[in-house]
Parts: structure tokens; sequence; C-alpha cells
């Protein structure tokens, strides 16, 4: 899998973490917040090999921003 840069969190000082990043499998890698609150985790069902992070909705604009590729 290769990554691409697309955005940091301007809002987080000073890390600029979450961050997000474009893969060539038509799919995101968000580094972010892990996600430690016991009782959200036990509302998920989160298989093994897989994990959440969370990340600020002022990142979500990026996800449609202008990174190079075709989001849809």
């Amino acid at each position: 899998m290769r990554i691409s840069f697309v955005a940091k969190d301007p809002g987080s000082n000073p890390t600029g973490s979450p961050t997000l990043y474009r893969t060539d499998r038509d799919s995101w890698v968000v580094q972010g917040w892990t996600v430690t609150d016991p009782e959200v985790l036990a509302e998920m069902d989160i298989p093994a090999g897989e994990s959440c992070v969370e990340i600020p909705d002022r990142l979500v604009p990026f996800f449609r921003g202008n990174s190079g590729f075709d989001h849809r």
C-alpha cells in the first residue's frame, strides 16, 4: 500500500495531529486519537485486526478536498 498526505488538523497544536492520508487502494488512513472509552468500545463490533480513531469535524472537509485523487 502507498499513502499520500492529504491534511493535518489545522486546529491541533503543536503537532497538527490527527492526520489524513489517501491510499492507492481507494481508501483512507487516519492518524488520530485512540478511542479508549470502554463504554464506546463496547457499543462497537471491532473485529481482530481493526481499530478506530477519533477525528475532529474540522478535518472532514479534507475528504472532499483537493488532494489530487478522484474520491468518487
